[in-house]
C-alpha cells in the first residue's frame, strides 16, 4: 500500500447522506458546495470545526460513486474527490479499500461481493447484514481472511464514554435505555452499539413491543443489566439519548457531536488499513446483527422471546 490509503466512497440512498460528510471528515471540503448538501445537518456539524482541522491524515477518498449517478458530482465537489466513476467495480485496482456507505443491511452483500473477491478490505456501513443470508456470508468471508468492518458511530461517540468519577457515581448499573428515531431495522445498531461497549459482549435473549409507530425492545446480557432500546419513527429529536440506572445513582447521555463520532469511526477503519488490527473482534459484530435479526422476528412472532444463542447456531 502507498503512504497514503486510497478509498473509495460507493453507494447513496435515500436518507443517508454518509458519502458527503465520510468524504469529507477524511479529505476535508469545499464549505460553498457542501453548503448545497440535499442533508441539512451535515454543513451544521461539519461548520462547527476549524476548516483547517476537517482532515484525516493517511488517507483520502479518492474515488466515488453514488446509486444516482447525478449524486456524484456534487459530492465530489463538496468532498474534495478526485474520480468519480460510472460502475462501482471500476475502483477495482485504483484504490486500497472501499466503504459501502449504504445503510440497507438486506443488500449488502451484493455491493460488497466484487470487492471482497477482489481481496479489497471493506467497510460496511452499519447495519451489516439484517438477514441471515446476509450475516452468513459476511461470517464466511470473514472465516476466509477477508478484512470486513461495520460499526456504528455511536461507539465512537465521545458522550458515550465514562469517567471514572461518573463510574463510581452510578454504581453497579441495572438498567440501560437507548433510543434512536427511524426504524429498527436500519437504525436500531446505533441504539444497541451505544451501550454494547458498556456492557460487554453477551446478549442472551430480545424481545419486542411494536406498533405501526414503532418498536421498543427488551433486551437481556449476562451481566444482568436489562437493556429497553427504542426506535420510534418519528422521534428525530430524541435521537442518540441514553439512560444508564445504578445502584448509587443514574446517568442520563445525549449524542451532541456527531462529526467526533463519526471521525471516531473512520479512524478505526484507517488505522485497521495501516495495522492490520480491528477494532473490535468481528465476533462481537456478529452478535450485534443477532440481536437486530432477533429483534425483527421477535416481532414477527407476536413478541416472543428470541434467544440470540439459536440464531448464532444458525451460523
Amino acid at each position: 500500500m502507498s503512504t497514503e490509503l486510497k478509498l473509495a466512497m460507493l453507494g447513496m440512498i435515500e436518507g443517508n447522506g454518509h458519502p458527503y460528510s465520510w468524504s469529507g471528515i477524511i479529505n476535508g471540503y469545499d464549505p460553498v458546495a457542501m453548503a448545497e448538501c440535499p442533508y441539512a445537518g451535515i454543513p451544521v456539524y461539519m461548520g462547527k470545526q476549524p476548516l483547517e482541522s476537517v482532515r484525516i491524515p493517511g488517507a483520502r477518498v479518492t474515488h466515488v460513486w453514488t446509486d444516482d449517478a447525478a449524486d456524484a458530482p456534487k459530492v465530489a465537489a463538496a468532498s474534495l474527490i478526485e474520480h468519480v466513476v460510472e460502475m462501482p467495480e471500476d475502483v477495482i485496482g485504483k484504490v486500497d479499500a472501499v466503504i459501502i456507505a449504504t445503510d440497507d443491511g438486506t443488500d449488502h452483500v451484493r455491493r460488497a461481493r466484487p470487492f471482497v473477491e477482489a481481496g479489497l478490505p471493506v467497510f460496511i456501513d452499519k447495519p451489516m447484514a439484517t438477514t441471515m443470508a446476509e450475516l452468513r456470508q459476511f461470517v464466511q468471508w470473514e472465516q476466509e481472511g477477508r478484512i470486513l468492518l461495520s460499526t456504528s458511530g455511536m461507539r465512537y461517540a465521545p458522550e458515550m464514554r465514562l469517567s471514572e468519577r461518573q463510574c463510581e457515581n452510578l454504581g453497579e448499573l441495572r438498567w440501560i435505555t437507548s433510543f434512536t428515531c427511524k426504524t429498527w431495522e436500519r437504525y436500531g445498531i446505533h441504539a444497541l452499539e451505544a451501550v454494547e461497549p458498556l456492557l460487554g459482549p453477551g446478549f442472551l435473549t430480545v424481545q419486542a413491543h411494536s406498533d405501526a409507530g414503532g418498536d421498543v425492545m427488551h433486551v437481556t446480557h449476562r451481566s444482568g443489566v436489562k437493556v429497553t432500546l427504542g426506535a420510534l419513527h418519528d422521534a428525530y429529536g430524541s435521537f442518540g439519548a441514553v439512560h444508564l440506572h445504578g445502584t448509587k445513582g443514574d446517568l442520563p447521555l445525549k449524542l451532541a457531536d456527531t462529526y467526533h463520532a463519526f471521525r471516531g469511526q473512520l479512524v478505526a477503519f484507517i488505522e485497521m488499513l495501516q495495522t492490520g488490527k480491528a477494532p473490535l473482534p468481528f465476533a462481537e459484530t456478529v452478535e450485534l446483527m443477532a440481536v437486530i435479526i432477533g429483534g425483527i422476528r421477535s416481532r414477527e412472532q407476536n413478541g416472543a422471546c428470541i434467544h440470540i444463542r439459536e440464531i448464532l447456531a444458525e451460523l
